[in-house]
């Protein structure tokens, strides 16, 4: 299975969505698992495993068929481990919407929280140092480079940056919300060049 992982993280070649961002993913992973803990840990690291397994710039449905594909690795290689598939395939799934979602949409109770910090782990890179930062936003950028011409690029960048930094909340749990917001919206603040 992990051989099979890390062969679709490499296809296409990535500059940031390739197998070190579920490395680090897995390590914001267990820091929630230290602090408030996963209602369903499996679900949610496998979920962190395929998130971004399909990767190509600019297609709409890069999260659905990474979900797709997820539930064709647990059917081949996980089928008799007791795992809620269309838990993993619905995490997967919300991180098409990133940036829109409010953190009482994704409901109450121990699998509200496992979605608020399974998508907060996936953004926690805006509230890393700045340097970590930039050389996510530089990787960003080169993964579209070739995908959409460079000035429509910097507009829908912007366009998203602004959108999370006029959010109540960038991040929709408490855990991430309470350690990583300040330090998020002064990345987010530079990358706009502080005009915003």
């Amino acid at each position: 299975m992990f051989d099979a992982l890390r062969a679709a993280y490499a296809t296409p070649p990535r500059a940031y969505h390739h197998f070190g961002h579920v490395e680090a993913l897995l390590g914001h992973f267990d820091e929630v698992a230290a602090g408030p803990g996963w209602a369903r840990p499996r679900e949610a690291w496998l979920a962190m495993l395929y998130h971004d397994a399909v990767y190509q710039p600019g297609r709409r449905d890069n999260e659905a068929r990474s979900a797709e594909l997820a539930a064709q690795g647990i059917a081949r290689w996980l089928p008799d481990a007791g795992l809620d598939v269309a838990h993993v395939v619905d995490l997967i799934e919300l991180t098409a919407r990133h940036g829109a979602l409010s953190p009482e949409a994704l409901g109450d109770g121990p699998d509200g929280n496992d979605r608020r910090n399974f998508l907060d782990c996936d953004m926690a890179i805006l509230g890393a140092d700045a340097a970590a930062f930039d050389a996510y936003d530089r990787a960003i950028a080169e993964e579209y480079r070739d995908a959409v011409p460079g000035w429509l690029y910097r507009i829908n960048r912007r366009r998203l940056l602004r959108g999370l930094l006029r959010r109540e909340r960038i991040y929709l749990g408490d855990f991430f919300h309470a350690r990583l917001d300040a330090a998020a919206r002064a990345n987010l603040r530079r990358a706009l060049g502080g005009r915003d």
